[in-house]
């Protein structure tokens, strides 16, 4: 049975495709989990699915994965890019926010070596460097704080420890401008289509410490893909971050919770595990 907000995206998926005359008679739900990705033809509607339960205004998101996806494309950096007609977005249909992109052949099985993955986020960051659009400063921090204010009452009687180690960590970071990041660098933002590896999902951006997208490269890609990187991490940041990134999701995961019941237990597990 599909959950709620799978069905709320999908409608709104479809909505925006008729409105927009797209080819909703052969749609495809691809993907449904934290974004509900539904194709038309040659073009994938994207909507926000579990996000919503930590960000209950998710439009500013989508919009800036747009925004920087299009920047990256117009440097001829390889991403999964926006669609200019019909415009992007968002769209909106019954408040649900909904972005166009471009249908991108990959091949879903392909895992990718630690050094094609660690250069081509190297090109991404060396095209973020002059983007000029507003990002946050703070990014998972933020977050962090603002589903803490949000859902404080239900993270297992555990929501004054969470934001402690919040703010400690936040402060462990450095400070200054920091530089524009991916935001959610993990290999499984990677795919390989016929003309080679494409990035894709921008919408936590932020400017920050090169050292929090090597965090998050590393702890699902693995040491190997750090030690590709061609270029210099501070040990002691990117121990803040990785930490950092541990406990991003660990709260996520309890949030999720609330759009799959069944994982509670092992969300609680992963939350207790952390904070032992």
């Amino acid at each position: 049975m599909t959950d709620p907000y799978t069905a709320a995206a999908v409608f709104a998926a479809l909505a925006t495709g008729r409105r927009l005359g797209l080819a909703t008679d052969r749609a495809e739900v691809l993907h449904a989990r934290s974004n509900v990705l539904v194709r038309m033809g040659p073009v994938v509607a994207r909507a926000p699915g579990a996000t919503r339960v930590a960000r209950p205004d998710p439009a500013g998101w989508l919009a800036r994965d747009v925004a920087v996806s299009r920047h990256l494309t117009e440097r001829g950096v390889r991403v999964v890019s926006p669609t200019i007609d019909p415009p992007a977005g968002p769209h909106f249909t019954e408040g649900l926010p909904v972005t166009l992109w471009h249908w991108t052949r990959h091949d879903p099985d392909h895992r990718h070596t630690a050094s094609g993955t660690a250069r081509s986020l190297a090109r991404v960051h060396e095209a973020l460097r002059d983007y000029p659009g507003e990002l946050p400063t703070r990014g998972p921090v933020e977050d962090l704080l603002r589903m803490l204010d949000s859902h404080g009452a239900s993270l297992a009687g555990e929501a004054d420890r969470i934001r402690t180690e919040t703010v400690r960590l936040a402060q462990e970071l450095p400070t200054g401008p920091g530089r524009p990041l991916h935001g959610d660098a993990h290999p499984g933002n990677l795919v390989e289509t016929p003309d080679g590896p494409c990035w894709l999902d921008f919408e936590d951006t932020w400017r920050g410490p090169l050292e929090w997208d090597l965090a998050v490269l590393a702890r699902q890609g693995g040491p190997d893909m750090l030690a590709a990187y061609p270029g210099e991490a501070d040990e002691a940041v990117l121990a803040t971050c990785t930490r950092l990134r541990e406990l991003f999701a660990v709260v996520w995961q309890l949030l999720v919770t609330k759009r799959f019941p069944r994982r509670d237990e092992e969300a609680r597990a992963a939350l207790r595990a952390f904070l032992s």
